[in-house]
């Protein structure tokens, strides 16, 4: 027992040596890469000219790799401290360490949890720090994701890093990418959010209501409060009563159009190649909108009727989620079949928002970016159509999708309407929707074009008890 306990003792030091040595390559990796002693020649070999230099300066968040290396030294130092405790506390009890008998399992544990553990994690924290990167096809400094550097845990940090489109495709925003949002991102909008907060305090607000809707897309979410007066438009009517709002479209003269390619609902129309938008498109003639999910003579088993999915759980189906973009139409199809539905809406080069309010429905102001502003298993029935094809990202479907099953009650209906990608893809997709082992009480899928297709389906959540 004397022998092993000295040879614990002096791995024990050893280890400590190790762990001294791991510290000072790791400062010593930093300071030669002048992120310290900011050193322009090194910097320059490795960054290239001083225009690069300055941009990686300006786009590296030095606050979160000091903090992340003063934590990766100070779990170093803890675990140095508790091996030189432990090997104290040999040196002063030899006489018990005579006496006991220590397995080699408790032996193993120990330098698992103790040990290997400690140094595991210090490593991996060092491994994760990102730093931007030369674009050489630019000759420019990539911007680095904003705070990525100050999160160690990797769930958090596949949650905010930006999620390209699929095959380079522009969204429906506009962007090359969507960015989940903690908040963190407002750091690399700076100028546009101090924009957006100088106002004069108890004044009217200016009318930029785009720039909020710029800063939100961009991940800078939820906005914070302002302490202005919104403007309306000067001409603003009473809306028309709920009994003729629902299939109407509302007055014109209660909108602002000064951020609109359009001045007037009539220039909305589908046939105007200059109408400032392109999803939904002949959402604003009711004539068309009367039309969806009411049994006609389509010939696509893609489209189900509201009667149909209401039928597969009748008098169920009392509160729900339209996740989309549009002006309302299947919010006030359901509310003739008494059931409440709240509506997703940005204004995407129209006023859906609006629009959806004035036919006395719900409008609910949010991006894809955004954690839904409801409570656990609350919902009867999420639909979604027209929003999400196959320009998103897998990582992000996976987060909307499992935010959608937190919201659905057990039992609750998930009714993907149209979604469509390439054929190439389907499978891909098909696992998203699947992976949770919902009920399928419709799947239909149908060709779009050559090399694209249309899949539509109907789930239901199961019961998951605990």
């Amino acid at each position: 027992m004397v022998r092993l306990g000295r040879i614990m003792g002096w791995l024990q030091i050893m280890l400590g040596g190790l762990v001294i040595i791991a510290s000072i390559s790791t400062l010593f990796m930093f300071y030669s890469a002048g992120f310290f002693l900011h050193n322009d020649d090194i910097c320059r070999h490795f960054y290239g000219s001083n225009k690069n230099l300055v941009n990686y300066e300006n786009n590296f968040d030095l606050a979160a790799l000091a903090s992340r290396v003063e934590e990766v030294l100070s779990k170093l130092e803890t675990l140095q401290d508790k091996l030189e405790s432990t090997v104290q506390e040999i040196n002063k009890n030899k006489d018990e360490l005579h006496r006991s008998n220590i397995s080699r399992l408790e032996y193993k544990r120990f330098l698992e949890n103790e040990v290997i553990r400690p140094l595991y994690n210090a490593h991996i924290a060092l491994r994760q720090i990102r730093l931007p990167k030369i674009d050489p096809s630019k000759n420019e400094t990539l911007v680095e994701d904003p705070l990525i550097n100050t999160f160690v845990v990797e769930e958090i940090r596949k949650y905010i890093t930006p999620k390209e489109n699929r095959a380079g495709k522009i969204n429906i925003y506009g962007t090359e990418k969507v960015y989940n949002t903690i908040g963190h991102a407002c750091v690399t909008m700076k100028t546009e959010l101090e924009e957006y907060m100088d106002y004069d305090v108890g004044s009217y607000c200016k009318d930029d209501w785009i720039l909020g809707q710029k800063l939100m897309i961009r991940g800078c979410d939820p906005l914070p409060r302002r302490r202005c007066l919104t403007r309306a438009s000067k001409l603003y009517l009473r809306p028309y009563s709920i009994n003729e709002s629902l299939w109407r479209i509302p007055e014109g003269r209660n909108v602002r159009w000064s951020n609109y390619q359009c001045r007037n609902f009539e220039c909305l129309s589908s046939k105007n190649t200059k109408r400032g938008y392109s999803k939904c498109t002949g959402c604003f003639e009711m004539e068309k909108e009367k039309l969806k999910w009411v049994t006609t003579n389509t010939s696509l088993p893609i489209d189900f009727s509201i009667k149909d999915v209401l039928a597969v759980k009748p008098g169920e189906v009392r509160i729900g989620l339209d996740f989309g973009i549009g002006t309302g139409t299947f919010a006030a199809r359901m509310r003739e079949e008494n059931v409440t539905i709240v509506s997703t809406a940005l204004n995407l080069g129209a006023p859906f928002s609006e629009t959806i309010a004035l036919r006395g429905l719900v409008p609910l102001y949010v991006t894809l970016n955004q954690r839904l502003p409801f409570f656990d298993n609350s919902m009867d029935l999420i639909h979604t159509a027209g929003f999400m094809d196959g320009w998103i990202d897998l990582q992000l479907l996976d987060f909307i999708l499992f935010d959608w099953d937190r919201v659905l009650r057990p039992g609750g209906l998930l009714w993907i309407d149209r979604f469509f990608c390439k054929r190439k893809d389907l499978d891909d997709y098909m696992y998203m929707f699947l992976q949770f082992r919902y009920r399928k009480h419709k799947w239909t899928i149908a060709a779009k074009s050559d090399d694209e297709v249309f899949l539509s389906a109907l789930l239901e959540k199961p019961p998951r008890s605990l």
